[in-house]
């Protein structure tokens, strides 16, 4: 009787880690380290505009940072990105020139500028726009989705439809949201950045923007070191993922919610 005990249990120990290796994995939800995060939430699928609120993570959870603020996405709506969370969701995603913004969780990159330096108070790693620089968005290009410099006494064929110094008042200020970037994959989606309105209900190729006083204010509050993120998402998709992502909850996310 022992035996056939220790039999049994030997068994169930191994049908138990063979079921675990059988079964799908899941998103393990936001790194420890983020402790700053960029919440926005959209109606649907197909909604271009929401609400965009701060938070900031310690000891008691995420707290709000400031107000809830406007925000306008792509003239499409919503698709499924590729960044830290969302990746591997059912369904469609993110294709160049579909006029979408890519859903999902995602890493801030450089802050782009026009200008020589960032807005008084702001610390965070920037790049000033030169002549010679670029996004490649071409999806054949081995730069596909990324930032390059070239000589601009001498530039390639391809430079003057993707350069980035247009003198253009919307993109004085560009913070970097890493979809497709780790590692860009052709045809994913290029240049996506929040960046300046261009008006209240002027919808985006597939970035999120606002007016220029919250972008200032977004740039002023982002600390390298708290890993910011941007956790875009449609109402439905929010309230099935805030658990498991580790994003601030329906109750705390309220003012976004549409």
């Amino acid at each position: 009787m022992r035996n056939r005990i220790r039999l049994s249990k030997r068994a169930f120990a191994l049908a138990f880690i063979f079921v675990a290796w059988a079964m799908p994995s899941f998103a393990a939800g936001l790194d420890p380290s983020v402790q700053q995060l960029i919440v926005s939430v959209a109606a649907d699928w197909e909604a271009s505009t929401g609400k965009l609120q701060l938070f900031e993570k310690g000891s008691g959870g995420w707290k709000a940072s400031g107000p809830p603020i406007s925000v306008l996405y792509g003239k499409n709506g919503l698709v499924w990105g590729r960044g830290v969370l969302g990746t591997d969701e059912p369904g469609t995603h993110k294709q160049e020139h579909d006029g979408r913004a890519p859903a999902g969780v995602f890493r801030i990159g450089t802050i782009y500028t026009y200008d020589p330096a960032l807005p008084s108070g702001a610390k965070y790693p920037f790049h000033t726009v030169g002549a010679g620089d670029a996004w490649v968005d071409d999806i054949t290009s081995p730069d596909y989705n990324k930032h390059v410099v070239v000589d601009p006494a001498n530039p390639p064929p391809w430079f003057e439809k993707e350069k980035m110094r247009h003198g253009d008042f919307a993109y004085r200020w560009l913070v970097e949201i890493r979809h497709n970037s780790d590692p860009p994959v052709a045809n994913g989606g290029s240049a996506i950045f929040f960046h300046i309105r261009r008006g209240p209900a002027r919808k985006t190729a597939g970035c999120t923007t606002m007016a220029e006083e919250d972008l200032v204010n977004l740039i002023r509050w982002l600390r390298a070191e708290k890993h910011p993120h941007y956790a875009l998402l449609p109402r439905s998709e929010y309230e099935a993922k805030w658990k498991a992502w580790g994003l601030p909850s329906p109750q705390e996310a309220a003012a976004v919610l549409p």
